[in-house]
C-alpha cells in the first residue's frame, strides 16, 4: 500500500525542528523510527500534510550522564537501550523491556521517544521508565518544559504534548544504593507480540536487607494508560523483601488493575496475570538490588 502525499522536512537541529513545528501548527507528524507512523499512514489511519524527520538531529541521539542523572536522547533505539552497559547495570528493568519490544529489526528502528508519544496502553518502554521515575523534556520554539512521565498520558493515543512540541529527551535519576527494577511481559508469542499484560517494578531498600523505603509498580495493558498500583506499593513500604510480601503485593496489584475484555484475553485472565507477573517483576527487582550491592562492595 502506498503512502499518502505529504511534504517532507529534514531539519538539522532541534531549533530548526521546533521552528518548523511552530510554523506548520498542528499539521505535521514527527518521524523518528517510523515503526508506528509509516504503518498507520499506509493503512490510512494517519494522513499528515507534513512529516518532520528527526533523523539528522545528532542532539537527539546518544545516552549521556549529567549531574547525577542519565539523559536518553529521544531517538535512542530500543536496540541501543538493550545493549548499553550503563542501562544493563543501573536500569536492568528498562533493558528487559527494550529487549522484549517487537523483533530485532523493529528494535533497530523503534525509538524511546516514539514508543512514548504513540501512547499505546500496551507499549513496552513506558512502564519500565515510569517505574524508574523518568521525566521527559518537551521543547517548542523558545520554550521547554519537564514533565514526570506518569503525568504525560491522557488515554490511548492521547498525551499532554502540544502540537508544536517535540519530545527531546528522557531523564532518569541515578538509582539509589540497594535498589533494583524488573520488567515482565505476557503475550501470545515470544516476539512481535502486543502485551496482554506487562508489569514493571522498582524498589529501594534502606540497607542491604531492607526494609523497603521506596517502591513503584507500574501496570501496562490493563488500563487506558500505564498506571501505578498504589495498593501494591503500600503493601511493600516499610517491609523486608521476601516471597510472602511479594505474594501480598501481587494480590493488591490485581485489585488495582482496570482490565477489559477483548479478543486477545478476558479481564479476569488479565487480572490473574497481573498477580503472577507482579510477583515475578518484584523478584527480578530484588535480584538486581542484590547484584548492585555485590558490585558496590566488589
Amino acid at each position: 500500500m502506498l503512502l499518502p502525499k505529504f511534504d517532507y522536512h529534514e531539519p538539522g537541529s532541534v531549533d530548526e525542528a521546533t521552528r518548523l513545528m511552530g510554523e506548520i501548527r498542528g499539521q505535521a507528524s514527527v518521524l523518528a523510527g517510523g515503526t508506528d507512523l509509516l504503518v498507520n499512514m499506509k493503512m490510512g489511519k494517519a494522513a499528515p500534510k507534513h512529516v518532520v524527520s528527526l533523523s539528522r538531529i545528532e542532539a537527539l541521539r546518544g545516552i549521556r550522564r549529567e549531574q547525577g542523572a542519565l539523559t536518553l536522547g529521544a531517538c535512542v533505539t530500543a536496540a541501543e537501550l538493550k545493549e548499553q552497559e550503563v542501562i544493563k547495570t543501573e536500569f536492568n528493568g528498562l533493558c528487559q523491556s527494550a529487549g522484549s519490544l517487537g523483533s530485532p529489526l523493529i528494535r533497530n528502528l523503534a525509538t524511546v521517544g516514539g514508543n512514548i508519544v504513540t501512547a499505546r496502553p500496551a507499549a513496552d518502554l513506558p512502564p519500565a521508565l515510569m517505574a524508574y521515575g523518568a521525566s521527559i523534556l518537551l521543547k517548542k520554539e523558545k520554550a521547554e518544559r519537564l514533565l514526570p512521565l506518569e503525568s504525560f498520558f491522557k488515554g490511548p493515543g492521547q498525551t499532554m504534548i502540544e502540537p508544536e512540541e517535540i519530545l527531546c529527551a528522557v531523564i532518569l535519576n541515578e538509582p539509589p544504593p540497594y535498589s533494583g527494577g524488573g520488567y515482565v511481559k505476557l503475550g501470545v508469542r515470544k516476539a512481535l507480540e502486543i502485551s496482554l499484560v506487562n508489569i514493571a517494578a522498582f524498589f529501594a531498600l534502606d540497607g542491604p536487607s531492607g526494609p523497603i523505603k521506596e517502591a513503584r509498580i507500574v501496570l501496562g495493558a490493563v488500563a487506558p494508560v500505564p498506571m501505578r498500583a498504589p495498593s501494591a506499593e503500600a503493601v511493600l513500604m516499610g517491609e523486608k523483601p521476601e516471597d510472602n510480601l511479594f505474594e501480598k503485593a501481587g494480590n493488591a496489584a490485581a485489585k488495582d488493575a482496570k482490565p477489559i475484555d477483548d479478543f486477545r484475553g478476558s479481564a479476569e485472565y488479565r487480572r490473574d496475570m497481573v498477580n503472577v507477573l507482579t510477583k515475578r517483576a518484584l523478584k527480578l527487582a530484588y535480584e538486581e538490588a542484590k547484584l548492585r550491592e555485590w558490585r558496590r562492595w566488589k
